[in-house]
């Protein structure tokens, strides 16, 4: 690691050798401060929440509307541009859905599904029972783990890859529910394969998905009828107000995709070759991008720019997580494990896989 990719003071100016993620032992230290230091900003509180879900929607929604009915080119793309990042910050709070405790903030997993999550064809089932099995202390890293792929490990070719590929989601899931998810209700080996593999916002092409219990049935049954609902909806508007008004939206959400996977890109660093790891050793091989970094609060909003400590605390709320981190920078001294996962932006983490890629293996 480098200095200048490190914001450890101590850390040294030369790029050291990949560590071995699995013979990392867990620092209790840091793990011991982390629980004690945050007891008291554990909550999440709806007077944030809220706000920010609902104002998010509204920008993006408005700034999409102008996209659509904009005359001027410029006009079109700075509202275009608007939209991208204030519906990517609302999307994102499925992040934090995927955490919430069942009891905590009544009524907001279903609001943002029904102002976000269906309309970006992105319901919370997507992430429910899939994200939490990615913090899992045996499945982290693993092949099991259905947000982790060894990118670092991969060849240079696949970092533009899964990058790109971003682009054809929203097409993708306009196609999942607007066929598959009706015709999967007549064909019941159907609508088992679509669940098993087109149903979960995973990256691990091997990752198939698990049956859901009967509670989450019930719950995941009404979103997808919405999904499904709100697809064929935007297939038919064609016929309506013709092509413009959806390949605008398309064009947008293909963006905010894109966006998503460049933060997810950035989000670890992708060098765990599929072993067990200790939840020390996962902080390790996540990523914080905390102040004064100026860009990281658009690209990793809700609370995403502070990922590893995330993987330490995955329970605190995205609020208290700037927070949480300056306690823990105060309290631990430079040099020890904490520093080692802060680094200064997206650019010198690419910069990093990217030359990971490269080494012959």
């Amino acid at each position: 690691m480098t200095a200048m990719q490190s914001l450890d003071p101590a850390a040294p100016d030369v790029l050291a050798e990949r560590r071995v993620h699995a013979a990392i032992a867990d620092d209790k230290a840091m793990l011991r401060a982390a629980a004690e230091l945050t007891r008291d900003i554990g909550a999440a509180r709806a007077g944030i929440y809220w706000p920010d879900m609902l104002g998010s929607a509204a920008i993006g929604y408005a700034a999409l509307a102008g996209a659509i009915l904009a005359h001027g080119t410029w006009l079109a793309l700075a509202c275009g541009l608007v939209a991208v990042l204030a519906l990517y910050r609302a999307l994102l709070f499925i992040h934090e859905i995927s955490h919430l405790h069942r009891n905590a903030l009544p009524g907001f997993r279903t609001a943002w599904n029904v102002l976000v999550g269906v309309p970006l064809l992105t319901p919370s089932f997507m992430y429910e029972g899939v994200h939490t099995l990615h913090h899992a202390r045996t499945r982290y890293g693993t092949v099991d783990d259905p947000e982790y792929l060894p990118l670092a490990l991969m060849k240079p070719w696949s970092l533009p890859a899964f990058v790109l590929i971003a682009l054809l989601a929203p097409p993708a899931l306009v196609l999942r529910f607007a066929i598959l998810s009706p015709l999967g209700a007549v064909f019941p080996k159907l609508r088992t394969f679509v669940w098993e593999r087109f149903s979960a916002l995973a990256i691990n092409p091997g990752f198939r998905r698990r049956p859901a219990d009967e509670e989450m049935k019930r719950r995941f049954f009404w979103q997808e009828v919405g999904a499904s609902a709100w697809a064929m909806a935007l297939v038919v508007s064609v016929f309506v107000f013709g092509w413009h008004p959806l390949l605008v939206a398309l064009a947008v959400f293909s963006l905010v995709a894109l966006f998503n996977q460049l933060r997810t890109l950035v989000a670890h660093l992708w060098e765990n070759e599929g072993e067990a790891m200790t939840v020390t050793a996962q902080y390790l091989d996540s990523v914080n991008v905390p102040p004064p970094a100026p860009l990281s609060a658009l690209w990793a909003p809700v609370g995403l720019r502070y990922h590893a400590l995330h993987h330490l605390m995955p329970s605190v709320p995205y609020h208290s997580l700037g927070e949480a981190h300056r306690r823990l920078r105060v309290h631990l001294e430079p040099g020890t494990t904490f520093w080692q996962a802060n680094h200064k932006g997206m650019a010198l983490l690419l910069v990093r896989i990217a030359r990971s890629t490269m080494i012959p293996r």
